[in-house]
């Protein structure tokens, strides 16, 4: 990393509380140890504070600067991003239930090279301390030109209703905080590569909290989620309320991972021509719904 881009790190994180460019230090020990211990415990990491107030104005001015160009969905769907309902299952089934989604996201070719949403992003620094944080051997910027660098918008009245991610994990860094409302909530584990746990989801979306967590996330904290297996949810922000903004940085252990065409379709309302070449070629990870 050039003294340009460093000095820019330094902009962004605050390097004294996470000195992400000296892993061999006492104080990046402790904080991927913490990680590594959350995520064991229930999938969820919170580095509270990591990206400083100077990082959160910047990263704020230029996602406020490219709201224009979100895609906003206003629709019913269920925990897995279907919209129809089955009649191989009942009516009250997870799979027949569904519930609003209101919320939106700038696309990943709205961002400027060289602007801090894309500086942190691809910080050769963020991205091993992530890996290590997630005890894999490697992580790659997810290729995908409109998933791999968003950020989830919600405005007052809106919200991200309980679903399930398809990819493995997810590392989020909440920029603008709503007054009232929009808070993450999930309820760790409750399904596994073999075995969808259709029950206990049907128990939260019918309004059962015993298992859920929320989360009181402020501007600057970087969450790493795994989502593939835990249900989770952001709540309605108040009418009267500033929006929600939040960025979204997705990695992959392979490199050139490209998203779905049907789940690219309904977060960006398009797709582009690498989404159409990799899905001629996709090969699924799991058989879960998704």
């Amino acid at each position: 990393m050039s003294r340009g881009e460093s000095q820019l790190l330094g902009d962004l994180v605050h390097l004294e509380k996470y000195p992400l460019d000296n892993p061999s230090s006492e104080i990046y020990r402790t904080a991927v140890s913490i990680a590594r211990e959350q995520l064991a415990a229930d999938g969820c990491t919170v580095v509270k504070d990591l990206v400083s107030s100077s990082g959160i104005e910047l990263l704020n001015h230029e996602i406020t600067s490219q709201k224009n160009t979100t895609h906003f969905s206003n629709e019913k769907m269920n925990p897995y991003f279907h919209f129809d309902e089955n009649p191989d299952f009942p009516p009250d089934h997870p799979i027949n239930t569904f519930l609003e989604r209101s919320s939106g996201f700038i696309p990943g070719d709205s961002w400027t090279p060289g602007g801090p949403m894309n500086q942190l992003f691809r910080s050769r620094e963020l991205i091993d301390f992530v890996t290590s944080c997630l005890q894999v051997s490697e992580l790659h910027c997810y290729a995908d030109p409109l998933a791999g660098l968003t950020s989830n918008i919600l405005e007052p009245g809106q919200l991200f209703t309980w679903h399930f991610d398809t990819n493995d994990f997810a590392v989020t860094v909440l920029v603008q905080p709503a007054d009232e409302g929009g808070l993450f909530e999930y309820v760790p584990g409750i399904r596994t590569v073999g075995d969808e746990g259709f029950e206990r989801v049907a128990d939260v979306l019918r309004g059962d909290r015993s298992e859920v967590t929320t989360l009181d996330l402020r501007p600057g904290d970087m969450q790493i989620f795994r989502g593939r297996h835990s249900l989770h949810q952001v709540t309605r922000v108040a009418t009267d309320s500033v929006a929600r903004h939040a960025a979204i940085f997705a990695y992959t252990e392979q490199p050139g991972v490209i998203g779905r065409v049907e789940r690219t379709t309904q977060l960006f309302g398009r797709v582009l021509p690498e989404h159409i070449a990799a899905e001629k070629q996709r090969i699924r990870g799991d058989r879960l719904v998704d």
